[in-house]
């Protein structure tokens, strides 16, 4: 399972935004954004809001997982079937 917060912080200091801009942009207190940053998921709305405002899709992260586990899944079906 992906920490999606914890991938938001990789790309903030990847990009050098602090808690401080992130909080700006979305009308809220940085602690709020410390918070967010801890938690291993997050609201679709808030997370479609993160990436507008960074300019990243983060729903390709679930995407990314999504088709491992299901690559896992077929090779899994097709050693028991075998």
């Amino acid at each position: 399972m992906i920490h999606i917060g914890q991938i938001i912080a990789e790309e903030m200091q990847k990009r050098g935004c602090t808690k401080a801009w992130l909080a700006k942009q979305l009308y809220c207190h940085p602690t709020n954004i410390g918070k967010l940053l801890k938690r291993q998921s997050v609201d679709t709305e808030q997370l479609l809001k993160i990436s507008k405002i960074m300019g990243i899709n983060f729903f390709e992260y679930y995407a990314q997982e999504f088709i491992q586990e299901k690559i896992s899944v077929k090779q899994e079906n097709y050693s028991i079937s075998k």
